[in-house]
């Protein structure tokens, strides 16, 4: 298909049907607590869905999940990966259009591509651009993206969806995680998780590499239980220090489920909290 005006048009329709808005929490009608996501595929004969979003959009245990059609259903976090900034929900809504995905193929550099998402409580609204770059973790592009964007999808020419879009870069770029690594997470087992979105930061003190902020806690998550909050920067389990972004899921997945310690920073105040971790198999909203 051309990406012509009408092409592009075309195109755009697609994705907004599989595209949602995600609500989090009690308070709807607050854009800070809204983001979007995408209907991966079926899930089971009884119309039960797959949703795709980012871990901070899922981040609240109360999710509403709200269709193109205006049809609303309650949703749950099947999977998360808070590395990736990737969360997997799942919800009944029969009829809902999936988004048709490529999980294969790297993006090229200048390739065209579409964003759609509910920016600033705009819904359904569509961006385009080009792919400026591309790496492991990343696929960085020239579309403008804007608070609410967030877990939409980002989808080549031919409309299949090749990105979750995620932030924007401090250069005013667009991120988005590519589509291949919603399927790793898909084929993944039982996680074990702790209930908090990190972004990783450097830590100037000796003998400490990285630390890990916390930029939300899930409702009923071990981390809220353990009265770990937002913006503490985690430092380490069981006074093993950070070395990359990494260490912190390598160390649940070796508990998988029992008590560990965490250390932390609040306020540059070293601190420390035992923390009882457990496995993630879907949590009810």
């Amino acid at each position: 298909m051309g990406i012509g005006p009408i092409g592009i048009g075309e195109i755009g329709e697609r994705l907004r049907r599989s595209t949602v808005l995600i609500r989090s929490g009690n308070t709807a009608e607050r854009r800070s607590d809204s983001g979007s996501g995408i209907v991966w595929d079926d899930t089971g004969r009884d119309g039960t869905r797959t949703i795709v979003t980012n871990a901070h959009v899922a981040r609240s245990g109360d999710l509403t999940v709200e269709f193109w059609d205006g049809r609303a259903a309650r949703a749950s976090v099947f999977k998360r990966d808070v590395r990736r900034d990737l969360a997997i929900l799942r919800c009944d809504a029969t009829g809902s259009e999936s988004a048709r995905h490529d999980d294969a193929r790297r993006p090229r550099v200048g390739e065209f591509v579409i964003a759609v998402g509910n920016p600033l409580g705009f819904i359904g609204a569509l961006s385009t651009g080009v792919v400026h770059g591309v790496s492991l973790d990343f696929v960085q592009t020239t579309a403008r993206l804007a608070p609410g964007n967030s877990g939409g999808p980002l989808a080549d020419a031919r409309g299949l969806v090749i990105g979750i879009n995620t932030a924007v870069s401090s250069g005013g770029l667009g991120l988005a995680v590519p589509a291949n690594a919603v399927n790793r997470l898909l084929t993944l087992g039982p996680q074990v998780e702790l209930g908090v979105t990190v972004r990783p930061i450097r830590i100037h003190t000796p003998g400490r590499g990285i630390g890990l902020l916390v930029l939300g806690v899930a409702a009923g998550s071990p981390a809220e239980y353990a009265s770990l909050h937002i913006g503490d920067v985690l430092t380490g389990v069981d006074g093993r220090h950070f070395s990359s972004v990494d260490d912190l899921q390598e160390a649940l997945d070796r508990w998988k489920t029992g008590t560990m310690s965490i250390q932390f920073l609040r306020g540059g105040d070293s601190r420390q909290r035992e923390v009882t971790i457990r496995a993630l198999q879907g949590v009810a909203a």
